[in-house]
């Protein structure tokens, strides 16, 4: 019997810890040619950065900010079959500065996929943990945008690259296509009166765009990230808080080594980033009683809190605070596996 698709999640998707030289600095044990690699400092306030293959490796963008897609030539200098180089940037590689840079697997640079009313520019999808970078130009009008992978996505995160003052547009299966979240704000889930996905949910081929500035006006350029679920791999859903120090469990069918939450149902709360990388958690003590975090939406600092405990088939909220927990709240979540749960050949793997 067959559980899951991906036996080993680190040819997909990995966290990859360093610690800056202000010199060039080959960064290997990731375990493949990274297509997508967001990197946060994590010992001073600093922005967020994004680079992914289909837009080029000089070129950044900022999740907690509104921005423009910005050059920088020294923050990533090359993929690598196992990693990447980071170059003089202070961006990625201060010296002495802790960071965190987590990667994704998609297909290279891509090429333009026709599907869709909009032809991309570059979409590079991977067949099998159904992750995809798609680039494209907006028309204007009403249209769809291939994103080859075969499969309907659960997650969207759409940002114009051309134009600064536009926020990162986030589509969530559990809030449906008529809302939508913003990455770089606490806002909740809403719409704002404003159509993001031409109120129509994505196919197994597209995704739809209305007219809005932030994913489609004409002859600006954008990037899409989106991810499928994958058994075993990837989880994208909600849970319903209890208000208690002894929280929800959530069930994924792996062990998570990245997960990001996010309350939907009311404004004012971060974007909260935990990886098994930086644990902190299950029963740590001294400097890692809680977990060390960081939030999408702000440069700030890593963070340590007793939010979660990380099992070899989900996670438990232990806390009682609003931003995770509140009694009633609703919070998305994306989840991508350290380890399965269960193989393909039905042997478990359970956490270390």
């Amino acid at each position: 019997m067959a559980y899951t698709t991906i036996d080993k999640s680190s040819l997909f998707f990995n966290s990859k810890l360093y610690t800056g030289t202000g010199n060039s600095n080959a960064i290997t044990g990731v375990g493949f040619q990274p297509d997508w690699i967001w990197i946060k400092n994590r010992s001073s306030t600093s922005n967020h950065h994004l680079i992914d293959a289909p837009r080029g490796i000089t070129k950044e963008l900022r999740p907690n900010l509104d921005n423009a897609e910005a050059d920088d030539n020294q923050l990533i200098t090359a993929f690598g079959s196992d990693g990447f180089t980071v170059g003089t940037s202070g961006s990625g590689n201060t010296n002495g500065d802790n960071y965190v840079a987590w990667n994704w697997k998609a297909n290279g640079s891509g090429s333009s996929d026709t599907t869709g009313s909009i032809n991309t520019t570059k979409t590079s999808a991977n067949a099998t943990s159904k992750c995809s970078i798609v680039t494209y130009t907006g028309s204007g009008s009403n249209a769809t945008v291939g994103h080859g992978l075969g499969v309907v996505p659960a997650s969207i995160w759409v940002k114009c690259t051309s134009n600064a003052g536009e926020d990162w547009m986030v589509f969530h299966k559990a809030i449906g296509a008529t809302h939508y979240l913003t990455l770089n704000t606490t806002a909740g889930d809403n719409s704002g009166g404003e159509v993001i996905w031409n109120d129509t949910l994505p196919t197994s081929s597209v995704f739809s765009i209305g007219t809005n500035g932030k994913v489609n006006t004409n002859g600006r350029t954008y990037v899409a990230y989106l991810f499928a679920e994958v058994k075993g791999f990837s989880q994208i859903n909600r849970y319903f808080g209890n208000g208690q120090a002894d929280g929800a469990y959530t069930y994924t069918g792996f062990k998570p080594g990245w997960i990001m939450i996010k309350r939907a149902d009311a404004a004012g709360d971060n974007w909260l980033m935990l990886d098994a990388k930086r644990q902190g958690y299950n029963g740590g003590s001294g400097a890692t009683q809680g977990n060390l975090n960081l939030t999408a939406d702000q440069n700030a600092t890593e963070g340590n809190e007793a939010l979660v405990d990380i099992y070899s088939n989900g996670f438990k909220i232990k806390t009682a605070d609003t931003k995770i927990n509140g009694s009633g709240n609703g919070y998305t979540y994306w989840a991508f596996a350290e380890n399965p749960f269960v193989t393909s050949t039905g042997i478990p793997t359970p956490a270390r």
